[in-house]
């Protein structure tokens, strides 16, 4: 399927249904004072092939690639389906990276067209002199905001008017998306239809859809928010777009739209546990909030499920592989009985119905269950290749399996349980240390927030197990009480020799805790 084959599946079910909700402001055309803006199947297909017959009108080829930079908004979410109307490939840029990264991006997918949103302006105009390559650059409305040459929204739209706006593709490629801009150059992943089809085939599979779902996006769509909406395109269903990331706000758009769907990594769920409104709002509507992109604390998780609702469903996967390497829908979180599973909830769940997964020594050799090794997976999951990069592609693809990078072990009931990244390991004086366990005795203190485990340079211990801390609002709790909390949970080899307590830890533009910003910054 192509991408825009998920929207004409829902138009096909029902073409009055809603399809894109947001509130105020998101449409131009909008009453400025209305609380809800919709559009409808029908009226998103249609401004979906406007946009493909203009892409086409302006140069656009099919297989060329079209960058969208935009928070989150409607009207750039239904560009993503005309750019596969005309059949040309999707490259989603997260607009809060840096200048120099997304403009490494762009030159790496040799975009030739670029759909941005006002407050992005001045991002395109710093890059598009390196970018020559850019033939077609267009404004969300029709103020083109100081960017020259750039098209305004309806100039743009009336450029297609007349012109053939379904174009054949002319292969399966879907998307190009960036990855590992935080290491060096980013790479781009070569996402295809198959790839995103069996990706959505198990979402359907392996998570609960009652009814015609609502799907709340506040997570960038760009994404995981993103790719999770092909799914409930597919079923018909509603997807309300947040266009700015505030926890009380996702309580609230819960609650007022029935929503039954949404996701978020674990450091937004700590902070919807930690939200005053939460208590107060009806989230009775929701059947599986996802939570996936990091690793979660097994404590925070039992608080999740016992103060929102058996409603928490994981995922586990990356961008080579999206989303759905491992499920655990939200019954698996419970026994036959009823009973929370504690046990599980330290995993990944199982492996995805249409993915195989094992583990893999250093030697190539495929290791048995309960041993450790670097976590491998054979699916049409896994993507067509890193863009341009023959060594990188062949290097992920070593011994015949996808090589995820991450360290774990399949339990003997085949449950997948992730240690570590291989590049977080902490060796200290000989021994392996593995900051994710670190993490998940420090999270079952009552007073922390969130922390992140890392190693620093140690003269006797080769490294030593660092951890920094963010503590709960209005509390205080000594480095000290929280290095002994956790040696007498998992012994002093692996308890955190240095503590530090930070107000906040730092971020990524999805909600992951950047452990290299803050070895950086422990460092010096």
């Amino acid at each position: 399927m192509r991408l825009c084959d998920y929207l004409d599946k829902g138009v096909s079910i029902d073409p009055d249904a809603p399809c894109l909700t947001t509130g105020p402001g998101a449409d131009p055309g909008a009453d400025p004072g209305a609380d809800r803006w919709t559009a409808t199947y029908a009226e998103v297909r249609e401004l979906s092939s406007r946009i493909s017959a203009a892409l086409a009108a302006r140069g656009v080829a099919p297989g060329e690639r079209v960058a969208v930079i935009s928070a989150n908004d409607p009207r750039a979410f239904t560009c993503v389906f005309g750019i596969s109307r005309a059949g040309a490939v999707w490259c989603p840029v997260n607009p809060r990276n840096e200048a120099a990264e997304n403009r490494e991006l762009l030159e790496l997918a040799g975009c030739v067209a670029v759909v941005y949103q006002a407050a992005y302006a001045g991002l395109v105009e710093r890059i598009r002199p390196d970018l020559p390559q850019l033939t077609t650059l267009v404004s969300l409305d029709d103020d083109t905001h100081g960017v020259s040459g750039a098209l305004g929204w309806s100039a743009f739209l009336a450029a297609g008017a007349g012109r053939e706006a379904d174009l054949p593709a002319v292969d399966d490629l879907a998307m190009v998306v960036g990855t590992g801009g935080t290491t060096g150059r980013p790479k781009g992943v070569e996402l295809t239809g198959t790839n995103l089809e069996t990706m959505s085939a198990i979402t359907l599979m392996s998570y609960p859809f009652e009814g015609r779902p609502v799907y709340l996006a506040l997570a960038p769509l760009t994404h995981a928010a993103g790719v999770l909406c092909f799914p409930v395109l597919a079923l018909g269903g509603e997807v309300v777009v947040m266009r700015t990331p505030e926890v009380g706000s996702f309580l609230e758009h819960v609650e007022a739209h029935r929503v039954t769907h949404t996701f978020l990594p674990p450091t937004l769920v700590y902070m919807v546990l930690a939200h005053p409104d939460l208590e107060r709002r009806d989230l009775s509507s929701l059947q599986c909030l996802w939570y996936g992109a990091a690793p979660m604390s097994a404590a925070r998780l039992e608080e999740a499920i016992e103060r929102i609702g058996p409603v928490l469903g994981q995922l586990f996967g990356q961008t080579e592989a999206p989303m759905m390497i491992s499920t655990l829908a939200p019954r698996e979180h419970f026994r036959a009985d009823g009973t929370l599973a504690r046990e599980r909830l330290s995993s990944a769940g199982r492996p995805a119905p249409l993915v195989t997964v094992q583990i893999m020594g250093e030697d190539g050799a495929l290791l048995a269950r309960g041993e450790r090794g670097e976590i491998v997976v054979r699916s049409s999951l896994v993507m067509a290749g890193y863009h341009r990069d023959p060594e990188a592609t062949a290097a992920a693809s070593a011994h015949g399996w996808h090589h995820t990078g991450d360290i774990g072990y399949l339990d003997d009931d085949g449950y997948l349980f992730i240690v570590d990244r291989a590049k977080d390991m902490v060796i200290t004086g000989g021994f392996n240390v593995y900051s994710t366990e670190v993490e998940q005795a420090l999270m079952q203190h009552p007073a922390v927030q969130d922390c992140a485990v890392i190693g620093l340079p140690d003269e006797k211990w080769g490294e030593r197990v660092t951890a920094v801390v963010q503590l709960r609002g209005g509390s205080e709790v000594p480095g000290a009480n929280l290095a002994a909390f956790v040696k007498e949970r998992i012994g002093p080899v692996k308890a955190p020799k240095q503590v530090e307590v930070w107000p906040d830890l730092p971020r990524s533009k999805v909600g992951k805790v950047l452990k290299a910003e803050i070895k950086a910054s422990l460092l010096g």
